[in-house]
């Protein structure tokens, strides 16, 4: 009897234990609802865009030799620089109206929040046009020897530029406000008693961990910058647009131009969301944001069927 109990295990059938030890065969989900959707939403976009390029009355050929026109590589050029220009001081002067917003001093604190109400609350648009004609209100600059015809300075791109980056630091100094505001306070008691003055601990503590909250919106902005760039054409400040629409008028090809125009905004969206990428990575470094695959992984990741959360099979 005890050797029956042996072979069999401790006397229950052998065939349950067999079964146990089977591995489950799971049958993912099918979602057929998806992949409806993905067809037909390629099947649209393959119709749009295959009536865009049989359509009659787009000239291709002008779209492809004026995209490296060297009148539209100038105008690419003064758009490139407008747009680093006017962020770069719209960051300095963010940071600086942020750190009086935040300031126990009441006078610095109600001039930061004036300027932050007055720039965000109107447009940019009418701030460029208020700059391009400033000689209207102000013929001349400065006093006695030293004054300067107001529109011998004030030229269409200095205009642009200064309108564009009095604006941006407006909403920059919204966002390092919060940045600085995400960290800890325990990071500035310990700072101070360390001995390390106000500005210090600002710049040595406060700014380089607030960065990570900085950085994505800055992003953001600067790809912003350099779409409303676009509206210094109404200025003539010899942008992208400028240049593109000149042609448009002159070779009466409105909507190549266009998109031309659109050809060159996208590639350079494209890089500084390349670059934005990469930023955000550096400053997160030791942090599981820091650790995310690259952007073509996880684009094919995305693209791979039977895809679960957290991961693909």
């Amino acid at each position: 009897m005890s050797s029956d109990l042996d072979a069999g295990g401790t006397g229950s059938p052998s065939g349950a234990g067999d079964r146990r030890r089977e591995p489950i065969a799971a049958v993912p989900v099918r979602r057929w609802g998806q992949w409806v959707s993905a067809a037909v939403v390629v099947l649209l976009v393959a119709a749009l865009g295959y009536s865009v390029a049989i359509n009659d009355n787009l000239q291709w050929s002008a779209v492809g030799d004026n995209l490296t026109e060297p009148t539209v590589l100038r105008g690419l050029w003064v758009t490139v620089q407008l747009t680093v220009l006017a962020m770069v001081a719209g960051i300095v002067l963010g940071v600086v109206v942020a750190v009086m917003r935040l300031s126990a001093n009441p006078v610095l604190s109600t001039v930061s929040w004036f300027y932050i109400w007055l720039f965000r609350g109107t447009p940019v648009l009418v701030q460029l046009l208020l700059w391009f004609n400033l000689a209207l209100f102000f013929p001349t600059l400065g006093a006695g020897p030293l004054s300067v015809d107001t529109n011998d300075l004030i030229k269409p791109f200095v205009a642009a530029l200064l309108a564009l980056a009095l604006n941006e630091a407006a909403y920059m100094a919204e966002v390092v406000r919060a940045g600085i505001l995400a960290v800890d306070e325990g990071q500035t008691e310990a700072a101070h008693a360390l001995g390390m003055s106000q500005g210090q601990t600002m710049r040595r503590i406060v700014l380089p961990q607030a960065m990570r909250v900085i950085i994505p919106p800055t992003g953001n902005e600067t790809i912003t910058m350099l779409k409303t760039t676009s509206l210094v054409l109404v200025v003539g400040a010899g942008d992208l647009l400028t240049r593109t629409s000149a042609i448009a008028a002159r070779e009466f090809t409105t909507i190549e131009m266009l998109l031309v125009a659109s050809v060159w905004y996208l590639v350079l969206t494209s890089v500084a969301s390349y670059g934005q990428y990469h930023l955000e990575r550096r400053f997160a470094r030791g942090t599981s944001a820091g650790a995310q695959a690259s952007v073509g992984r996880r684009i094919l990741a995305n693209l791979r069927p039977g895809r679960v959360e957290g991961g693909v099979r």
